[in-house]
């Protein structure tokens, strides 16, 4: 009887004890945990608060981070998930940091876009690349999108006839200088080329037009641009040509006598990379879409550009691929 009553007691004891392990194993949400997580969140919302102040100097690390910011928010989520796994209230609530700053740069960009009004240009910009094997399908993707400026750039012989005759029933007016030009439905003039070639880059190299739309509302001065190519290698991003294309092409703009402007073009670099302050200082960027326009196998980011002063860009998309390795982007202009 004796011993039945100590199993009893051993019983209950290693009941209890299996009762405080399930308890451990369910740690409560407390505020120790997590504390590298936290950090890290902080950090993350620091970066992307005060990306300007990441310096330029090597490497240009600080054009290289703001050229894929928007993707900082994967790296956001993935410390909300790891908060939730290790039930950290204090990592929880420092991810609310990096996800305020998130949704206040970039958040607008996925609010739909304002409906069409009366005065509005829909107009596209595509880079149809210099190896596009098939320029004919790709004049016909483009003009589904019925848009009234269409901007190319990569134009090459002999792929430039290609263009100029499927694009000529829908775009009779159409201005090509180098290797970019545009296709309009209303009449242009004063076309000229713009001189955005930076030093160090032989003679030929041609990669800016601008021409005035004769608009139902108004003359507008557009432009087209490609800036050169940028690199990413072991020693940083390599943009020195394009930032410097940036700084002619913005003196230009800058310049320009017309009021309403609109520049479509590649510009080799997203709206957030410093390099292109000289041009996005003067003119507005698209209030809605992501457009992420390249490499279009994935696209990462979005380096076609629709800008405007005097002028509002509305929602912005790409468009189905083409032969190229670029997306085309379409965008609605407002006038003002």
């Amino acid at each position: 009887m004796a011993n039945q009553q100590v199993d009893k007691g051993k019983t209950s004891v290693t009941g209890e004890a299996g009762e405080a392990g399930k308890v451990s194993a369910r740690a409560p949400w407390g505020g120790a945990r997590g504390r590298v997580l936290a950090v890290l969140a902080v950090v993350l919302a620091g970066v992307m608060a005060f990306h300007r102040g990441v310096p330029n100097a090597v490497g240009r690390v600080g054009s290289l981070l703001e050229s894929f910011l928007p993707w900082v928010g994967v790296l956001v989520l993935l410390l909300f998930v790891a908060a939730l796994v290790r039930r950290s209230a204090v990592a929880l609530v420092a991810v609310l940091l990096p996800v305020g700053v998130w949704v206040h740069l970039f958040g607008g960009l996925l609010l739909p876009g304002a409906e069409g009004g009366g005065r509005e240009l829909v107009v596209v910009q595509h880079n149809v690349s210099d190896e596009n094997r098939d320029p004919a399908a790709t004049a016909r993707a483009l003009i589904e999108a019925g848009a009234d400026l269409v901007a190319l750039e990569e134009l090459v012989v002999p792929q430039l006839a290609v263009y100029e005759k499927a694009l000529a029933a829908d775009y009779p007016h159409h201005v090509v200088r180098g290797t970019v030009g545009f296709w309009s439905t209303y009449p242009l003039s004063g076309e000229r080329l713009v001189d955005i070639k930076p030093p160090g880059i032989a003679e030929g190299w041609s990669r800016g037009v601008r021409a005035v739309v004769d608009s139902p509302y108004g003359d507008i001065a557009a432009y087209v641009a490609h800036l050169p190519s940028v690199r990413v290698g072991a020693g940083g991003l390599a943009s020195e040509r394009r930032d410097e294309s940036a700084e002619l092409l913005g003196r230009a703009i800058a310049a320009e006598s017309v009021d309403t402007v609109i520049l479509l073009g590649d510009l080799n670099g997203a709206v957030e990379d410093r390099g292109l302050a000289p041009i996005t200082s003067r003119l507005n960027v698209a209030e809605r879409g992501f457009a992420f326009s390249f490499p279009a196998s994935l696209p990462l980011a979005r380096i076609d550009q629709v800008m405007a002063r005097s002028a509002t860009v509305g929602h912005i998309r790409t468009l189905p691929a083409t032969g190229s390795d670029h997306l085309p982007v379409a965008a609605r202009v407002t006038l003002g």
